[in-house]
């Protein structure tokens, strides 16, 4: 994967160390290069160390291109629905890097159904990834953060719109539910220097689970980059003034004077599928916006 150059002006972080989870492919990936061109050294957490048919793209392929690129990164294998392995992900970060800056809570399990067709174990397995393991992992991080002064627990999780609810419940219950821990969280750790705070894209943006799951097609999607440039936007701002609150990429870019959207579409002229609020494409028909 080859960024697009920024649209935001980088800072330099040189110094911090970011863990990012779902970082061997996709828009984990996309965090991580963006991170490390900004001098962080990225920790690179996901269960793939090598790519397969339908999930190219690994851990190390990761580092590689980090590498490759002048940064400084690590691989650090994990299955998140494991409480042993997110113990493991911050306790071997902490022990070979002293510090931990920046947690990206990327990483995500994807099953939409209605109530009735969603057998337990894909309830299990959505709360696991997409709440439980973040829960643990920004827990494991206030200590830590705390005494180096500060840090940022950064959520990939979507504004609580209700309406989307019918026919992926469970999926939503533990989406809403990692947005209800930067809800929470932010306001009670603001104090110690630690900014909690959410980010997630205005449209469906290019990854491997919006091609598996044929979401749209590529004329209908942004890059990656969006979210990449969004997550600088998101460090850049002053803490008290984005924490405690789920933040757009739109919001953050045009923080930073982005205000023109049509470079990050994948296809030229594409219209990109809105994912929030007003046309929303996961509202069922009738209960758009």
């Amino acid at each position: 994967m080859a960024l697009k150059a920024s649209r935001v002006e980088m800072p330099d972080l040189s110094g911090q160390v970011a863990v990012v989870t779902g970082a061997s492919r996709g828009i984990g990936k996309a965090l991580s290069l963006r991170l490390a061109e900004a001098g962080v050294e990225v920790v690179v957490v996901a269960k793939s160390e090598v790519g397969r048919e339908g999930l190219p793209g690994s851990i190390h392929d990761t580092v590689a291109e980090i590498e490759a690129a002048g940064g400084k990164a690590r691989a650090l294998r994990a299955n998140l629905r494991h409480e042993a392995d997110v113990q493991r992900m911050i306790e071997e970060t902490l022990q070979q890097c002293g510090r931990i800056d920046i947690l990206i809570n990327n990483a995500g399990a994807l099953f939409m159904a209605p109530v009735g067709a969603t057998p337990m174990k894909r309830f299990d397995l959505v709360h696991q990834v997409n709440a439980r393991a973040p829960f643990q992992a920004a827990q494991m991080c206030l200590e830590p953060m705390a005494r180096q002064g500060g840090g940022h627990i950064i959520n990939l999780s979507p504004p609580i719109e209700p309406e989307i609810l019918p026919g992926k419940v469970a999926y939503c219950m533990s989406k809403f539910g990692m947005s209800l821990l930067t809800l929470g969280l932010g306001p009670e750790v603001a104090a110690q220097g630690i900014c909690v705070a959410s980010l997630w894209p205005a449209t469906i943006v290019e990854s491997q689970a919006s091609i598996n799951h044929k979401m749209g097609t590529p004329d209908m999607w942004r890059g990656p980059e969006v979210l990449a440039d969004a997550l600088i936007a998101l460090l850049s701002q002053p803490k008290d003034e984005i924490n405690g609150r789920i933040w757009l990429d739109e919001e953050l870019l045009a923080r930073c004077g982005v205000d023109d959207l049509a470079p990050y579409s994948v296809v030229e002229g594409g219209t990109p599928l809105r994912i929030v609020g007003a046309g929303n494409w996961m509202a069922p028909s009738g209960q758009k916006g």
